[in-house]
């Protein structure tokens, strides 16, 4: 009993305290019924250590066990005396001094951050929490003051601390651990702390009237004249915050309107809480200036844009181009003063104009030919003709013209090395308008052992493949149409984007050529939401020297030989479009919406212009080719819990489908089938590191079919792809912080894909209503990802939860779950843990 008394005490973490410290072990809010709790939360000053996922006081005190302050000083000191000898040693050898200076710098600071920070283990971890009581009492006042912010006028905020709390188990048994010997009985003999803040809220007062107290006419017409977007109304309740963001945007407003020198300072609003029992008067009080009686509208006098800003020729003056009223100044012009005059916004004879200011910025910035942008105002010298006159001036400092990356590395697969390169190339204001051109060149060998043998090679002989590729990508600032569109877009940011590529793939069992090209036009509605129309999309598809044995295996494929339908030789002209809507950022730290619309119609009117030996025979030129209509919808939602932690979830949904019946040739049996198909890489698929986790890349599904060997036995339904015409799937995934940069993850996914129509000897691949719901595959999991700012690497453990596909009375998969598959099963209900490697996070 004695040594498990003392256990528990070594286990305790505290003997980490001092004399008279204690632990903060739990804060608790009560009362609060109107506002959200998560509001108040945000406002403590101190919590306790966080338990989840794992209990970080637990790492520190286990690696604390392991800590010696006295070793690392004495460790520190030695050092130093080393390097002091091992410097006075080199001389004069100023190469030698600065190297042997940069390791002592660097052996000194990881020395020094081990001694005041601790261990590894104990960087993992959490310190205590040593509770301060003038914190909560800061605390306890700074919800007060926001409770009166919100319009609790008649709020009260109160804690209470070191309330008496049950001790543990070991102590309640020996009454040793977590104790501390006090001389004061009335004590609590607990060394943790309990914060409870005790929130009363009372009435919320109400905003019963609104006036505003404007003395300059000019002003309150406008201010009166947008009565649709102001924030504050009659009937809400009153909110400081709401307020603010009335202050900003009636600053805004009126900068729009030429108002250059407003400022927010000049609006104040006034409440009065004493008109009647829990309502609000506001005042809303615009001044004038304090030497003026009116405020003063400015307009833009002139507009010079400098084209070459940072670049000196000495002897030199730029010369200056005129266009619609505006003076391009450069040393030389490169840039087409026809697409910069369709991006300026601030324009001579205009008002004066904040949003345009920063739209003509941002436009600028898009066309990705100039490294910096800025726009100054500046005022005449004083005179009573020139007042409310400003010259505007933009600088531009351009991008070099051209940029150029390269990238080798090797792979080494079926035991044979494989090189890799790739080489890129961008070339800024090509022609003059501000265009961007990127060409891109990639070659490679990697090593695969043959699906089959034919002639030449035997399935356990790997051989090398070749993949070449090539891409050229040119954007133009402008929507390139027949007619004039002069500067009617410019608000939407208007490119037009021209893209051809090819790729070749050369394997034993198959050369296959792709080319691809399309015409795009892009827009922006605004900074988060983008539209893309394609009004000509056209890809190429054909393979030459194909094995007949391969040939043979595909069309022996359970699902329906559709992977054989990716060989053929077919051509996919289509129209599609797309909208964009996200405002989140890059590394995803905001409370954010993420929802992507696409439609596309394949080969639309095929039968104008593809040869018909019967009605379901469309070729050109021996080419099949496919009409079809493709929609899809993702949707995603960010809630951001608090600054490190994160719940996130997603919807998406596919459907894919022919427009009209197709004749099918099969090469084995020699049979013709009418039957609606559409080119394979227009399939939907799922599985995968950015989509159900659990599944291999587009291998899950389809629907709840079981797929048999040729004995008739379930077999596993991972060996091939699954290509669907509907899907359905979404994930829900809890980020948090771990260590440093490296942050974790706990999900689920969910999801399948189904055909429209079934197939003879494929029971449970088609949708239906009915049971749908009950096809959906589960798998759940942890992640971590490692965020370098730049780079985010992300690792994905995935496991099977519930696999439709599987035998009646055993889809439910988990308890098989084993890491990478140690148990050693076979077949549909194995459940390896798969590991996903990703860039960037799944959604």
């Amino acid at each position: 009993m004695a040594a498990a008394a003392q256990l528990a005490a070594g286990c305790s973490p505290m003997h980490l305290l001092g004399p008279k410290q204690r632990l903060l072990s739990t804060v608790r809010i009560e009362g609060v019924r109107q506002l959200e709790k998560e509001q108040l939360d945000a406002l403590l000053r101190q919590r306790p250590n966080r338990r989840f996922p794992v209990p970080q006081l637990a790492i520190y005190n286990l690696g604390y066990t392991f800590y010696h302050p006295e070793r690392l000083q004495a460790k520190l000191d030695t050092t130093q005396h080393e390097y002091a000898a091992r410097i006075a040693a080199a001389g004069t050898d100023s190469v030698a001094v600065g190297k042997l200076l940069q390791k002592r710098e660097r052996r000194i600071q990881r020395l020094q951050r081990k001694l005041d920070k601790g261990n590894a283990i104990m960087r993992i971890g959490e310190p205590p929490v040593i509770y301060d009581s003038t914190l909560t009492a800061l605390t306890t006042e700074q919800m007060g003051i926001y409770l009166r912010s919100k319009g609790f006028f008649r709020s009260r905020v109160a804690y209470t601390d070191n309330p008496p709390e049950p001790l543990g188990y070991f102590s309640r048994l020996f009454g040793k651990a977590d104790t501390a010997k006090l001389a004061d009985p009335a004590k609590p003999r607990s060394r943790r702390v309990t914060v409870e803040y005790n929130v009363h809220e009372g009435p919320r007062f109400l905003v019963k009237q609104l006036r505003y107290d404007i003395p300059d006419s000019a002003v309150a017409r406008i201010v009166r004249g947008d009565t649709t977007q102001q924030l504050l109304h009659v009937g809400q309740p009153y909110d400081e915050a709401l307020i603010g963001q009335e202050r900003a945007r009636l600053e805004t407003l009126l900068k729009n309107h030429g108002y250059y020198d407003f400022q927010a300072r000049y609006i104040t609003l006034e409440a009065d809480t004493s008109y009647a029992p829990t309502t609000v008067r506001l005042l809303v009080q615009v001044a004038n200036p304090p030497d003026a009686a009116q405020h003063q509208v400015y307009r833009v006098r002139r507009v010079s844009f400098v084209a070459d800003a940072g670049v000196n020729r000495f002897g030199l003056q730029r010369d200056t181009v005129r266009r619609n009223g505006i003076d391009y100044l450069a040393y030389n012009h490169r840039f087409s003063t026809r697409i910069l005059d369709r991006k300026l916004l601030v324009r001579p004879g205009d008002r004066y104009s904040l949003t345009n200011t920063i739209q003509t910025q941002r436009q600028l910035a898009a066309l990705d030919v100039f490294r910096y942008t800025s726009i100054n105002y500046q005022k005449p010298p004083v005179a009573d003709s020139l007042r409310g006159i400003l010259d505007a001036t933009v600088s531009t400092t351009p991008q070099k013209r051209a940029q150029y990356s390269s990238e080798l590395g090797g792979t080494y697969v079926a035991t044979l090395p494989g090189p890799f390169g790739n080489f890129r190339v961008r070339v800024r204001n090509v022609f003059g308008g501000a265009e961007v051109l990127d060409l891109g060149l990639r070659a490679g060998l990697e090593g695969q052992f043959p699906l089959t043998g034919n002639v030449n090679s035997k399935p356990d002989q790997p051989q090398l493949t070749t993949q070449l590729g090539a891409n050229v990508n040119l954007i133009l600032p402008q929507f390139l149409v027949p007619w004039r569109t002069n500067r009617y877009f410019t608000n939407y940011s208007p490119r037009t984007r021209l893209t051809a590529s090819a790729t070749y793939v050369g394997r034993p069992e198959y050369k296959r050529t792709n080319l691809e090209a399309s015409y795009d036009y892009i827009w922006e509605r605004n900074a988060f939401h983008q539209f893309i129309f394609t009004p000509l999309d056209v890809s190429l598809v054909f393979t030459n020297n194909f094995d007949p044995g391969f040939r043979t295996t595909l069309e022996k494929l359970p699902n329906g030989a559709a992977l054989l339908r990716s060989f053929q030789s077919v051509l996919v002209p289509s129209i599609n479009a797309t909208s964009l809507y996200n405002d989140n950022d890059f590394t995803q730290t905001r409370d954010a919406r993420y929802l992507r619309l696409f439609a596309e119609v394949g080969a639309p009117g095929r039968s104008l212009y593809t040869k018909n030996g019967a009605s379901t025979n469309h070729q050109i030129g021996g080419v099949e080719v496919y009409d079809f209509i493709r929609l899809s919808a993702d949707y995603r939602r960010y809630h951001k819990l608090t600054a490190h932690q994160f719940l996130v979830w997603r919807l998406n949904g596919g459907l894919a489908t022919a427009l009209s019946p197709t004749t099918v040739r099969n090469t084995v049996t020699h049979t013709e089938t009418v039957s609606y198909v559409i080119p394979y890489d227009r399939y939907v698929f799922a599985g995968g590191g950015s989509s159900v986790r659990a599944w291999f890349p587009r291998r899950l599904g389809t629907g709840s079919y079981v797929p048999r060997d040729t004995l008739g036995k379930p077999t596993d339904a991972e060996t091939f792809e699954q290509p669907g015409e509907v899907l359905l799937e979404g994930s829900v995934e809890y980020r948090f912080p771990l260590y440093d940069l490296i942050n974790g993850a706990v999900f689920t996914d969910f999801g399948n894909v189904w055909t429209l129509q079934g197939s003879a000897g494929r029971a449970g691949s088609d949708f239906r209503l009915n049971r749908f719901y009950r096809e959906f595959a589960v798998g759940s999991g942890l992640g971590l990802r490692f965020d370098f700012t730049f780079l985010i690497v992300r690792l994905d453990f995935a496991a099977k939860v519930y696999n439709p596909v599987v035998a009646q009375g055993s889809k439910f998969v988990l308890p098989n779950a084993s890491v990478f598959n140690l148990n050693k099963r076979t077949g549909s209900d194995a459940n390896p843990v798969r590991l996903n490697i990703g860039i960037g996070y799944p959604f």
